[in-house]
């Protein structure tokens, strides 16, 4: 369980008729209310049950024996919450069952401290002491599975011209549109943070800073594309780094600072990407060269200009992959292959669908909604990958399995065999076919 705000906390414990004991982080020695007071005997505080369980918090709830006023040794549950000033210890109704609405009303308290201590009041993002806690938790995450975690760092350009300008309520509106639209555009693993000013962190999840660039560049373009009430249009600036295994956490937003800093004198409005972080060793490890389209003339079918197109289309998807593969040094590369491949297809549909037309195919009304749903989901993954929500390994596994392996070299087959002169090439092709895909996994 996540620490909480103790200052609160002797108040709270004094008017909740809940036994209570808060045990300090620099003394060791424990607190009691009132109504652990009324339940127990003294002396109690000593138990080693108590010591025990304060020594572990955040853990399940746990039997502690303790005595009661009446003499007797009872059997209780306890469960530790830590504090920032110490260790809070809460007593269930298993010591007593009269005391169950009382506890339920103590654990809704904690949970809008929590809550209260995690967010910033302005915006309703997490705060700064939050996000200290959630790096610790991720980079632990990382670290046990391997999966890469992103911090982008943004910080609104010429934020104090806004406030010189407008004043420091329409600033304070700007920050509060600016969260709003933000977490419109980010994924639901992410986690938006205050960390100060106008500076917001995303913690990007199971994202390396490939993933990171483009969901920061799409979290950009969502910024520059608006208008905000009373000032305008605003720009933003960010830096964008993947955790490398081994740095420490303070390590990690150094590098993340030195970031921005750099997007900011390059000009600002742009984000800028430390090209480091654990996924590169997994990715060397994967070993991205694998990735090929191959052509054989066992794909061809009986009509020259459909095996043309389906060739290119081949082409034209080796071409991305090269593009895809040289994206870090020129970024924009893979969009231009992109953008050539599926104007390609959606010629190619056409094509295909008329001369399914002229030959009478009774599936041409199957096909033409199969077209129009590939370029339609090609879409929708462009847009995933331009945001940040997908990785574009996701939209080139789509065009070779959706497209090449599943439409091109399968349901044609079926059109194929129905052309004059067919000779049962398709039959043939088939296994090849299957086998050149499984390369793409």
């Amino acid at each position: 369980m996540d620490t909480i705000g103790s200052s609160a906390l002797p108040d709270l414990m004094q008017h909740l008729p809940v036994p209570l004991v808060l045990f300090g982080n620099r003394s060791g020695v424990g607190i009691a209310n009132d109504r652990f007071a009324d339940v127990f005997l003294p002396g109690q505080l000593d138990s080693p049950d108590l010591h025990r369980l304060a020594s572990t918090p955040g853990g399940a709830w746990q039997p502690v024996t303790l005595r009661h006023r009446d003499g007797r040794d009872r059997v209780a549950r306890a469960q530790a919450v830590a504090t920032d000033d110490g260790v809070l210890l809460i007593f269930d109704e298993a010591a007593d069952r009269t005391l169950m609405p009382d506890y339920e009303r103590l654990q809704a308290r904690i949970t809008e401290l929590e809550s209260l201590s995690a967010t910033d009041a302005l915006t309703g993002a997490w705060n700064r002491v939050h996000l200290e806690r959630m790096v610790d938790v991720e980079i632990s995450r990382s670290v046990r599975s391997g999966m890469p975690v992103t911090l982008i760092l943004l910080d609104i350009d010429h934020f104090k011209r806004i406030n010189d300008h407008f004043g420091h309520l329409a600033g304070d509106a700007v920050l509060t549109e600016f969260v709003s639209r933000i977490r419109k555009r980010m994924r639901n693993t992410d986690l938006l943070f205050r960390w100060g000013g106008d500076e917001f962190v995303v913690l990007a999840t199971s994202v390396g800073y490939r993933g990171g660039a483009a969901l920061a560049e799409g979290l950009r373009r969502t910024i520059c594309d608006m208008r905000f009430a009373e000032v305008g249009p605003i720009m933003v600036s960010m830096g964008v780094t993947e955790y490398r295994d081994g740095e420490s956490a303070e390590s990690w937003f150094r590098r993340t600072d030195q970031a921005l800093y750099a997007a900011k004198s390059a000009g600002r409005n742009r984000i800028h990407v430390d090209r480091q972080g654990s996924s590169d060793r997994h990715a060397s490890r994967v070993g991205a060269g694998m990735l090929r389209l191959h052509w054989l003339e066992d794909y061809a079918c009986n009509d020259p200009t459909t095996d043309a197109e389906h060739h290119e289309l081949f082409d034209l998807g080796n071409a991305l992959i090269d593009a895809v593969r040289e994206q870090y040094s020129e970024p924009g590369l893979w969009r231009a292959a992109l953008d050539s491949l599926l104007a390609h297809l959606a010629r190619h549909f056409q094509s295909e669908e008329a001369l399914m037309a002229r030959h009478g195919y009774g599936r041409l009304a199957v096909h033409e909604r199969a077209h129009a749903g590939l370029l339609r989901r090609a879409d929708e993954l462009r847009t995933a990958v331009e945001t940040g929500e997908a990785p574009l390994s996701h939209l080139v596994n789509f065009l070779a399995n959706d497209v090449v392996a599943l439409h091109l070299l399968k349901m044609d087959r079926d059109f194929d065999l129905q052309l004059p002169g067919s000779n049962g090439n398709a039959d043939r092709a088939c296994s090849c076919r299957e086998m050149t895909i499984a390369q793409w996994h």
